[in-house]
């Protein structure tokens, strides 16, 4: 009797258990954070890497030879146009003048005396006209000889930052030589040169005349600037002009923009980035990077939730990208919603809980630069 009453509590049991392990487990919906779409005003920035290049650049190099005497600047400062830079041993070239001006002051005497024997006759014309010729060349040289005095001082061709000197005191230095002493450089304010693709120019043109962007306002010719290490250059340039042909070798035009360097904050061939901005799409659709997904093909889609709550899988096109978020040109429309997080435990078709989306970074469409990378290329 007792064996069977055991027995009954182990079928019990096992009918119990199969019928636990048989029953199915409540399904919960999964939350998702979504953003909903609307249209904005994008201004289109092409950004492009350049060098910085100075306004103007001048090689300074002696006129006369000779032996340097003294050095009258400070190495990596400031000078001015005309401001003496280096002193050449003027003996020889004071001596010169010194004889030619002698000279000249002879012939001058002697021109000045045949003058009224000419004019009585007591003396040929021919006599008197070589004395005026003799004094006329003379006073050439005087001027000639003083030209190459002043040149034993160095001065500065333009006003800039110069460099340090090539040459020491006692160095000699002759005329016409191809070694520079230093080098002047403007740099305030300074060039930015950069190159875009003529690719790139007739599609901007292209979507222009097609209506597709508007042309930007009177702010037009406004450039910024990046600078080696990310940061922002705090001055505003403008765009100063752009190039008419085409880089056979590159297929590139160049532009050159001109920004104020005050603090010389710009050096010459730094490496930056520039801003130039092209044009306004005034129904722009962004999106966060975080919703874009990739099929095998590499193709770009995100998840839009329909108003049943239920999640649709949408190929979308993409166009540059700001910052952290992508312009979207074809395939989402203002109002749709668009998850951005819970991305893994959603599919095509199933029911989602919504909740406001925590993006890190959506900046203003009209305050950052674009790059010209393109999800769907990749």
């Amino acid at each position: 009797m007792r064996m069977k009453v055991i027995s009954a509590s182990v079928v019990f049991l096992l009918a119990a258990c199969d019928q636990g392990a048989t029953q199915p487990a409540a399904a919960t919906t999964p939350e998702v954070g979504i953003v909903t779409l609307k249209s904005e005003p994008v201004t289109l920035l092409t950004q492009l890497p350049g060098r910085t290049t100075a306004v103007k650049t001048a090689e300074v190099r002696p006129q006369v030879s000779g032996v340097i005497q003294k050095l009258l600047f400070t190495e990596g400062g400031e000078v001015k146009a005309g401001q003496p830079l280096y002193q050449i041993d003027p003996a020889t070239y004071q001596a010169a003048y010194d004889k030619a001006h002698a000279t000249w002051q002879n012939d001058a005497g002697v021109a000045k005396r045949y003058q009224p024997l000419a004019a009585a006759h007591a003396i040929s014309q021919q006599t008197y006209d070589d004395a005026v010729a003799a004094e006329r060349e003379a006073k050439a040289d005087v001027e000639s000889a003083k030209v190459n005095l002043d040149y034993t001082l160095v001065k500065a061709p333009i006003t800039g930052h110069i460099s340090r000197s090539l040459v020491t005191e006692g160095a000699l230095v002759t005329s016409g030589q191809t070694d520079y002493l230093a080098t002047i450089q403007q740099l305030n304010p300074v060039y930015v040169d950069v190159s875009e693709s003529s690719t790139d120019l007739l599609r901007l043109r292209k979507a222009l005349a097609d209506g597709k962007l508007e042309k930007v306002g009177d702010n037009a010719a406004a450039v910024k600037l990046t600078l080696e290490d990310g940061s922002t250059y705090e001055q505003q340039g403008k765009l100063a002009f752009s190039e008419v042909n085409v880089d056979e070798a590159t297929g590139s035009v160049v532009l050159r923009a001109v920004f104020p360097n005050p603090h010389n904050e710009l050096l010459p061939g730094m490496y930056v980035h520039a801003s130039f901005p092209q044009g306004v799409q005034q129904q722009g659709i962004m999106v966060p990077q975080e919703a874009i997904m990739h099929d095998s093909k590499g193709q770009p889609y995100v998840y839009v939730v329909k108003a049943d709550d239920s999640v649709e899988q949408r190929s979308v096109t993409t166009g540059e990208m700001i910052q952290a978020r992508w312009l979207i040109t074809r395939g989402l429309n203002s109002g749709e919603k668009v998850v951005v997080n819970g991305l893994q435990s959603v599919h095509s078709g199933s029911k989602v809980k919504t909740v406001a989306a925590n993006v890190n970074d959506t900046p203003s469409a009209d305050s950052v630069s674009l790059t010209m990378t393109d999800p769907s290329a990749q």
